[in-house]
């Protein structure tokens, strides 16, 4: 999500008289690769890019095919593969034994529905999970569903565009599955009248929402980290106790009695770290009635149960589902000593969480590190 924000800010400060851009945005990937499907680029014709589609290995190229396709005015779908032992092929040599489709649509800034404004419709104004189509290929007669035609999906009647009944059916029925399953997928579809295409159904997650209860100096570096990554950050406690260094980077300062305001969806984490016992106790319980899948505390093991007990005895039981979302004490165990490295360690332990991961070393993984799939 902060790569596409950052691209659409880089988007709207374009000097359009002379000026022009074009979006690239990583489609399919078969095999290892440093970035995933959904993995953009913003590319100015000038030599100036925003994003990325790899580790920095295909960038140039990119750029060389970015130009071509907005003096042509027409979408292509680039593949790089890095399987292949070709001196010739970009991005041999790297290791990433993988197989990338990069889509390059030349951006008409005078097009309300080109593909940067579909993206600014799917990241503005809301924290839902949503769905994003876009044409990577097409042959046949289609009017509207041409290679890099995007559309932002939130309902049935966002395909009344399409012209082909059959292709509507099948389409909504890849959306169903792609919510269903949280991932997303290339799909290609043979129709009638010899009639081909391939659209990429992309789910786009609102970003990480961290609700930092306390206000000691330890909230410092865990916002600036969090920040960097392009999670929100809110901070409860008394707004006359929080630094102004931090006050200046998070999203909302909230008084205790405004914890009821926060709207505590899929994907927010809290994390109680006031450092008082009996205010992290009063947190808890505020924390408990919500339906938030990662509390974090900070402490040791038999403060937390301490806790626990205490507020069984008060009449609010912690029941098994929600101590499997509790993390007491929170982080994960790398050895963290300093603020700095508590912060690392308490940011990775709750991206683990929220990608359904175990948080271990990579080299102990007996699977590849990303699922492999078609997209």
């Amino acid at each position: 999500m902060k790569e596409i924000k950052a691209i659409i800010k880089a988007y709207d400060e374009i000097d359009r008289a002379k000026v022009r851009a074009a979006l690239a945005t990583v489609v399919r990937v078969e095999g290892s690769s440093y970035r995933r499907a959904g993995a953009r680029m913003l590319i100015m014709d000038d030599g100036n890019w925003i994003g990325g589609i790899s580790g920095g290995c295909l960038e140039g190229d990119a750029l060389i095919k970015a130009r071509s396709s907005i003096l042509r005015s027409e979408a292509t779908c680039v593949t790089y593969d890095t399987t292949e032992d070709d001196p010739y092929q970009i991005g041999v040599g790297l290791g990433c034994n993988g197989i990338i489709d990069v889509l390059i649509t030349p951006l008409d800034t005078n097009d309300a529905n080109n593909p940067v404004e579909i993206l600014r419709k799917s990241v503005q104004g809301n924290r839902k999970t949503n769905i994003l189509l876009t044409v990577t290929a097409a042959s046949g007669n289609w009017k509207e569903m041409k290679p890099g035609k995007s559309i932002f999906y939130n309902s049935e009647e966002s395909l009344d565009l399409i012209e082909d009944e059959m292709l509507k059916e099948q389409l909504a029925e890849k959306i169903q599955e792609t919510f269903k399953n949280q991932k997303s997928t290339n799909e290609h579809f043979e129709l009638r009248d010899k009639k081909e295409i391939s659209i990429f159904v992309e789910i786009l997650f609102p970003e990480l929402h961290l609700v930092l209860m306390g206000h000691q100096y330890d909230i410092y570096p865990l916002t600036r980290i969090a920040k960097e990554i392009g999670w929100q950050v809110t901070i409860v406690s008394n707004p006359l106790k929080i630094n102004p260094a931090v006050s200046a980077i998070s999203d909302k300062i909230l008084k205790h009695d405004q914890f009821n305001t926060i709207d505590f969806d899929d994907h927010t984490a809290v994390i109680l770290m006031a450092h008082d016992y009996k205010t992290d106790k009063l947190n808890l319980k505020k924390t408990l009635a919500t339906n938030c899948v990662y509390i974090g505390m900070l402490g040791p093991k038999n403060r937390a149960e301490k806790i626990f007990s205490e507020i069984s005895q008060e009449g609010v039981s912690v029941t098994e589902e929600e101590l499997q979302n509790i993390y007491a004490p929170a982080g994960l165990d790398i050895g963290a000593l300093t603020p700095e490295e508590i912060a690392l360690s308490l940011v990775s332990e709750i991206r683990a969480v929220f990608s359904k991961r175990q948080g271990g070393s990579l080299r102990l993984r007996k699977s590849t590190i990303h699922e492999r799939n078609n997209a």
